[in-house]
């Protein structure tokens, strides 16, 4: 569950449900690593002794982001449910006893009780009022900014959270979130919306989670006219879940798809519903498990990976039409551009440039740098040339232009002036570096001291730069253009990507097939490095060179990395770029659907909320694929598979809509947000159709 700020992940048997609670901005900041991670606030603990041993069933539904669940032994049986309204910062959940008999249990807020390397301030108790509390903070002089969250459980309930649920009388349990991010005093303020939403001050503010002056610790406070034990918290709670309920439908209806298998559909939604659930904070995007932090330290720390764990998830948000959940992505780049040009000046000695390590963190954080543990530890690193001016880039140059990749998508889907201003500072920034990188030797730019996998120190014209330094250039040259600004600097961007090195290739099995570098590191048993420069890089598609395409082809098929640990998210969108059989692409998307846990993530793998992009984002490119400035429909589909989907967002700021039937494309709808120049491959005659489009206009196309 999650509402974009907070996230809770919920765990236990039917005796005992425990609601883990984190939240996107609740970090320890230190540039350190080890050192820096998202933290865990507590925990919502829900005992019900007496349904030990009981039937277990919880289910999670999507479309209004509610959590059900089941529990019965005997003559009792609890029903549960829990949901995360979607414009408050609040968890609510609802017990009622459907059978026969009366539940006894008890609810508590509580500090986690693992042993943690950075324990924090910690602070909890109860107000005279009956309104639990807990906060966190990390505030003294060992990190670099102080971090603090909160919240407060608001039930009627006896003094140690005791209760009995008796049928028809259900039990209601508010808890609401802040941080001092979001207010200048978070513990006041979670206190002060249950207060309100309580009913328990003679005089109420408009706001639900309006602060207001409260005692907590002797400090000032104001008149209550309730306790919790006399009030009924559920006043404001049916607007709230009104809200709620309706901003769901309108994230769903941004977009949808219907398609002929309820398990690939599954994970469709699920991954969709996923990003909804963590990624709305315009400052703290979901780090590499989401919001859904339950142990610290995390796994890697649970940083913003920059070559490519923490953009892969953002991958399908952007056809998907998710631009709100896709808009986190930008903030913490932005805040490194200053460390970025730190290590581009010292590193490489180009002043102006954007060079970032391996990992980053929110507000300017660098969750990488060399420290005392890893001088203590991982000594060699340093020694194998993995450490660079105190930064830990495992020999690869091509992080900031990998940042990019994501800032381009969202540009050529909206050609959205104000997007492109925010960012391009960080895309001519990553362009200056780049420009001046580049070696050139005869008529061509190679790329020298680069790695393609980390720890390849050393290695010349890795594929991976050659593609991305590629797609840097052409979108730094875009947005210049279309802002009217850095005109003196395109002619040098221009004739630098028109004249970088050729991909390298090889023979692997009678086939040309792409070589990983040009000298170094041939081929690689897993991972997809050698095939990015075609998905995310975007720069080979259907309309390339005929034997550039072969090549491209020939590699997905060499590769097969249809399960693989890391990159599936790039996989399976680059065979369907390439023009791989359709009907091989959905018979190994079958299999990785089934090869899922519920929430999403992949089986096996560690990496988190990666490959949520994997499906919708492979599920768009075969029904509407917009690259190479043409719009393909069902180009990618299998045939004999009915289908249709409203509202694609493809390159050049379009919203297609398209279904097909019996292996006939129906009618094409077209909203053209920005009037850009239209290419439509015709479904029905394969001819190419040109329009000049009006901003906002709608056009319809069907066969002839």
């Amino acid at each position: 569950m999650g509402n974009g700020f907070t996230g809770v992940a919920l765990a236990g048997g039917p005796d005992e449900q425990v609601f883990y609670l984190a939240r996107n901005d609740f970090w320890r900041l230190k540039s350190a690593h080890d050192e820096t991670y998202p933290a865990v606030l507590g925990h919502v603990r829900l005992s019900l002794p007496e349904m030990e041993g009981a039937s277990y069933k919880v289910e999670q539904k999507l479309y209004d982001a509610t959590t059900v669940g089941h529990f019965a032994k005997g003559g009792k049986s609890v029903l549960m449910e829990a949901y995360m309204p979607a414009t408050r910062d609040l968890l609510v959940i609802s017990l009622s006893a459907e059978g026969k008999e009366p539940v006894e249990g008890t609810v508590t807020l509580e500090h986690s009780d693992t042993e943690v390397p950075f324990p924090g301030i910690r602070e909890s108790g109860t107000t005279p009022e009956g309104i639990r509390y807990i906060s966190r903070a990390f505030e003294d002089t060992s990190v670099e900014i102080p971090t603090k969250a909160a919240a407060a459980m608001l039930a009627k309930t006896g003094a140690d959270g005791s209760f009995i649920l008796r049928p028809g009388k259900p039990l209601t349990i508010v808890c609401a979130f802040s941080s001092n991010f979001k207010s200048d005093d978070c513990l006041q303020t979670v206190i002060d919306c249950l207060i309100t939403i309580g009913d328990l001050r003679q005089s109420r503010p408009s706001s639900p989670c309006a602060s207001r002056p409260i005692r907590v610790n002797g400090r000032r406070g104001s008149s209550y006219r309730r306790t919790a034990k006399q009030m009924i918290p559920t006043r404001q709670l049916k607007s709230i879940r009104e809200e709620h309920e309706q901003w769901w439908r309108e994230y769903w209806e941004k977009s949808y798809v219907s398609i002929p298998d309820p398990d690939i559909e599954r994970q469709y939604y699920v991954s969709l519903y996923g990003m909804a659930c963590c990624s709305r904070d315009p400052d703290f995007p979901p780090s590499l498990f989401g919001t859904w932090i339950t142990q610290e330290p995390p796994w890697w720390m649970a940083d913003y990976h920059l070559n490519y764990n923490f953009n892969a998830p953002f991958y399908a948000l952007y056809s998907a039409n998710r631009l709100e959940q896709a808009d986190t992505y930008h903030a913490p780049l932005l805040a490194a551009i200053p460390r970025g040009e730190y290590y581009s000046e010292t590193v490489t000695g180009i002043p102006g440039g954007i060079m970032l390590p391996v990992g980053i963190g929110p507000l300017g954080i660098e969750t990488t740098r060399w420290s005392d543990y890893m001088e203590k530890n991982h000594r060699e690193w340093r020694e194998n040339g993995n450490i660079e001016a105190g930064g830990m880039f495992w020999g690869q140059k091509s992080n900031s232009a990998y940042a990019v990749v994501n800032m381009a998508m969202r540009f050529y889907r909206t050609w959205d002036e104000e997007y492109a201003r925010k960012v391009y500072p960080f895309v001519k920034g990553v362009a200056t570096f780049w420009e001046n990188y580049l070696t050139r030797d005869g008529d061509r730019y190679i790329i020298l001291n680069d790695a393609i996998h980390e720890g390849t120190v050393g290695t010349m014209n890795p594929i991976l730069s050659l593609g991305l330094s590629r797609m840097v250039f052409d979108t730094a040259l875009d947005m210049s253009e279309f802002l009217g600004v850095d005109e003196d600097r395109r002619a040098v961007w221009k004739e630098r990507r028109d004249h970088i090195s050729d991909y390298p290739t090889q023979e692997r099995n009678g086939r040309t097939v792409f070589r990983y570098t040009e000298r170094g590191t041939d081929w690689w048993p897993s991972n997809t490095l050698g095939l990015q420069h075609v998905y995310p890089g975007g720069q080979v598609g259907l309309a390339s060179d005929p034997e550039l395409l072969q090549v491209a082809w020939n590699t997905v098929d060499e590769m097969r990395r249809w399960l693989d640990f890391n990159a599936t998210n790039s996989f399976y969108p680059a065979a369907v770029r390439v023009g791989y059989p359709a009907d091989s692409i959905w018979t190994h998307l079958k299999e990785y659907s089934l090869h899922t846990y519920g929430n999403g993530f992949q089986k096996d793998n560690p990496h988190g909320d990666e490959n949520w992009s994997t499906v919708p984002n492979t599920i768009n490119e075969m029904m509407c694929m917009g690259h190479q400035g043409i719009v393909r429909i069902f180009q990618g589909w299998p045939k004999d598979k009915d289908a249709s989907f409203h509202q694609i967002r493809v390159e050049g700021a379009f919203l297609v809509s398209a279904s097909i039937k019996d292996g006939v494309v129906g009618e094409v709808t077209i909203v053209s947000e920005k009037g850009r120049p239209l290419t439509l491959l015709d479904p029905w005659t394969g001819e190419y159709i040109h329009l000049e489009t009006v901003p906002g206009e709608t056009y319809k196309f069907g066969p002839k």
